[in-house]
C-alpha cells in the first residue's frame, strides 16, 4: 500500500458533507470531509507539523528555480504525496525564485506571511471548494509581493488572475488529485505571468516527476509530468 493514512496506510475516504472529527494524535476536534477506512482522522496542524522549517531551506538557497526550490522543500521530512502542506510550499518556492531572480522583496518577511495565509486553506479544497490550494497558493504569492489588498486596483486584479490562471490548467488536466502535479502546474503558470506582467524572469526546468510510486492514483501518461 502506498502512502494514504498517516496512521495506518489504509485508503483515505472523502466524505459528501462535513462531520466532526477527533484527531488522532493531538485529540482536537474540528470539521472534516476526510478520514481513512479505518476511520484514523489527522488534523491539519499535525498533517502539516514541521512546516516551518520551509523557511530555512528559503533562507539559504541561491536558486532562482521554483520547481528546484519545490523539490528541495517536498524531499523535507514532514513533507507528505499529498496534503495541505502544498498550499504554503507553493508560494514559499515562488517567493524565494522570485527574490533570488531580483524581485524586489524583503525574503523573511514574505515567507512568514505565505506561511500564515497557507496554514487557512485546509485540505480538500480541491474536490470540495473547486479551488485547487496549490493555485490559491500562487495567488497569494502575486498578493504579497504586490502588497495586494481587497482595496488595490492592478495588484488585486493580479493576484485573482494569477489563481484562476493556475486553476484553469489544473482543471484542464482533471482529476483525481495530485498535489505533486497540480503545484508543478500552478508553479508554472506563475512563472510565466510573473514575466509577462511584472518583467521578472524566474529560471524553469520542465519538472519530470519522481513521485509516481507514492500516488495510488497517479495518471501516469495522461499527466504532463509523467516519465516513464
Amino acid at each position: 500500500m502506498k502512502e494514504e493514512c498517516l496512521i495506518c496506510k489504509a485508503p483515505l475516504v472523502y466524505l459528501d458533507r462535513e462531520k466532526q472529527m477527533e484527531c488522532v494524535i493531538c485529540h482536537k476536534i474540528e470539521l472534516s470531509n476526510t478520514q481513512c477506512g479505518e476511520g484514523h482522522y489527522v488534523c491539519n496542524d499535525c498533517h502539516t507539523k514541521g512546516v516551518d522549517t520551509i523557511i530555512d531551506v528559503c533562507l539559504n538557497t541561491d536558486s532562482a528555480d521554483p520547481i528546484d526550490i519545490f523539490e528541495q522543500l517536498v524531499a523535507l521530512p514532514f513533507c507528505h504525496m499529498h496534503g495541505p502542506e502544498h498550499h504554503t510550499i507553493v508560494g514559499s518556492a515562488l517567493l524565494t525564485a522570485y527574490h533570488n531572480a531580483g524581485g524586489d522583496i524583503e525574503l523573511m518577511p514574505a515567507l512568514v506571511e505565505m506561511q500564515r495565509r497557507g496554514a487557512k486553506v485546509p485540505g480538500g479544497t480541491c474536490g470540495f471548494w473547486g479551488a485547487c490550494g496549490a493555485a490559491i497558493s500562487t495567488g497569494m504569492f502575486v498578493s504579497i509581493i504586490m502588497k495586494a489588498t481587497p482595496l488595490s486596483e492592478r495588484e488585486w486584479g493580479l493576484a485573482n488572475t494569477m489563481t484562476s490562471r493556475a486553476l484553469s490548467k489544473i482543471g484542464a488536466i482533471g482529476g483525481p488529485r495530485c498535489c505533486k502535479r497540480n503545484s508543478y502546474t500552478a508553479i508554472l503558470e506563475a512563472v510565466s505571468l510573473v514575466k509577462e506582467e511584472l518583467g521578472i524572469e524566474m529560471k524553469c526546468t520542465l519538472p519530470l516527476c519522481g513521485h509516481t510510486q507514492k500516488n495510488n492514483q497517479c495518471l501516469q501518461m495522461r499527466c504532463p509530468y509523467h516519465c516513464v
